[in-house]
């Protein structure tokens, strides 16, 4: 099972000295802290275990981060027509393997969604995950949690097990209906690592532009 190391740098109260807590995570999440050492000689015990672009990030108040955070992929909607209902929105990420921690949670924001035409609704308790990508499918993954928070507009996404460093996983979230009005609509994603304090980091806006009249499938 491929390991994680997680570091968390602390200071102590006597003479301003580093403490180096080594830690290792498997892809399942689960920790087993190998000890903590004096600045002296832990550069070379880190070394020792893993390479430093494997390292996560771990600050002093614990919240934990990605070296490497993921990038986001192709976003495809399978419906496009305005006002249609049930269309599923694909957003690909893809978690590099220098990642430093696995990705558990991942949430997509509507930009400019405010007024009632602009805004797409979605359903959360129906949204999917899986590895790979919409043409290249691999396993499905377990939707922990699924939540939408219609004033911020916002799709949130526990997923389990978290996907690990060096995996491309694909978010599909099921809109209840497109927008009213024809146009290009924005929607911002932010990647968390896994952790009771990950700090999300985010990763861009994926396009999706929406048609006005007829039907119109989208099958590639």
């Amino acid at each position: 099972m491929q390991l994680l190391t997680r570091l968390h740098l602390t200071r102590l109260h006597r003479g301003g000295a580093i403490a180096l807590s080594i830690a290792t995570v498997s892809a399942l999440g689960t920790v087993s802290t190998l000890g903590t050492v004096g600045t002296v000689g832990a550069l070379g015990i880190l070394e020792a275990i893993a390479p430093r672009s494997a390292s996560a990030i771990e600050r002093m108040d614990g919240t934990v981060q990605f070296i490497r955070p993921p990038s986001l992929g192709t976003v495809w909607a399978n419906r496009t027509t305005t006002y249609s209902y049930g269309a599923t929105y694909y957003f690909t990420l893809e978690v590099p393997s220098d990642a430093g921690e696995p990705l558990q949670r991942v949430t997509v924001a509507q930009r400019d969604g405010a007024a009632n035409v602009h805004r797409v609704s979605f359903d959360a308790e129906a949204s999917a995950a899986f590895l790979g990508t919409r043409r290249d499918r691999g396993p499905a993954l377990t939707v922990t949690e699924a939540a939408y928070d219609r004033d911020t507009q916002t799709v949130s996404l526990a997923l389990d097990p978290p996907v690990a460093p060096g995996n491309t996983v694909t978010i599909a979230l099921r809109a209840e209906r497109n927008p009213r009005t024809e146009g290009v609509y924005l929607f911002g994603v932010t990647a968390f690592p896994g952790g009771a304090q990950a700090d999300g980091q985010f990763l861009g806006y994926g396009r999706l532009h929406f048609y006005g009249g007829g039907d119109r499938f989208d099958l590639f």
